[in-house]
């Protein structure tokens, strides 16, 4: 199958739009596939998804803790069978609680991980020793460290589970609490599932990248002119669709997903009213092959 097959079988899987369809958006936009999905929706042709262009790498990710902070990592291969094999799961815990141990309470790059040495050799050459174990390619593709503060509690969730902490989704929810108990580790917990579920893509409005609003916007006014609504009212049309669009990417005003007629925002007012401290610092997100 050559390129431009591939590419459009590509397009189709992710926007939904026919195969002349997205022939022609490949056409149009010299086979980017980002610029072509945005093609289709302008033409009313594919649905805005921000998992859209996303990978498609197998592997893992994990989450590990300490007393000091808490780690997320993913490390891909190329196949979902070794993903599952005991060999690979063992080397991903032996890798992460390493980088866990690791005398570092901030971020720390791929490359920089990967030149630093455990066990007498170096962490890139525990890699190549995998390889040659499993006969697949096995990278390291993201990993991000999450300092434990004073007056913060931290929470996690694993979602489709190779081990309890390894698994193909991983949630870390940061919190400033004073608070302690039950009720506060069965919100945190809630949280970090309705996050795995719903995937957002900022805390708030405040937090989303402008050149994402920007291009959402530009991709929404298309949308709407091209459905022959008058000029007049595109702005006042187009305020709506944005106002869906936040809701849906914004974890405050996402409908929380164990309880659809009220916003995490409504559930942790909730909480705060009956004197339970409890705000949102930070969420870390490792969906497996995402861009994100």
């Amino acid at each position: 199958m050559n390129e431009l097959m591939n590419n459009i079988k590509h397009l189709r899987e992710i926007s939904g739009a026919g195969f002349l369809d997205c022939k022609k958006a490949l056409n149009e936009n010299n086979n980017d596939i980002e610029k072509s999905v945005d093609y289709l929706r302008k033409k009313g042709l594919a649905k805005a998804s921000k998992k859209s262009l996303r990978k498609t790498n197998n592997g893992a990710v994990g989450i590990f803790f300490n007393e000091k902070k808490a780690l997320l990592i993913e490390i891909n291969t190329e196949t979902d069978f070794v993903a599952k094999n005991d060999t690979f799961l063992n080397f991903f815990e032996k890798i992460g609680n390493y980088a866990l141990d690791i005398n570092n309470s901030n971020e720390i790059s791929v490359d920089e991980f990967m030149s630093l040495s455990f066990e007498d050799i170096l962490i890139s050459e525990h890699f190549t020793d995998i390889i040659s174990k499993i006969g697949e390619n096995v990278v390291l593709n993201k990993i991000s460290i999450v300092k434990k503060d004073s007056n913060t509690q931290i929470f996690s969730y694993t979602h489709n589970k190779y081990r309890k902490n390894i698994g193909k989704i991983c949630v870390i929810l940061k919190v400033k609490t004073n608070s302690e108990g039950d009720e506060i580790e069965n919100l945190g917990k809630n949280l970090c599932m309705h996050i795995a579920a719903s995937q957002p893509l900022s805390i708030d409005i405040a937090q989303l990248d402008k050149k994402v609003v920007t291009k959402e916007k530009e991709i929404q006014k298309e949308t709407i002119k091209a459905s022959g609504k008058p000029d007049n009212i595109i702005d006042k049309i187009l305020e709506g669709k944005m106002n869906k669009y936040y809701s849906e990417v914004t974890l405050l005003n996402q409908n929380y997903v164990l309880d659809n007629d009220k916003t995490v925002k409504n559930i942790i007012d909730e909480f705060i009213s009956n004197k339970i401290d409890f705000k949102i610092i930070n969420y870390y997100l490792f969906v497996l092959g995402s861009w994100w």
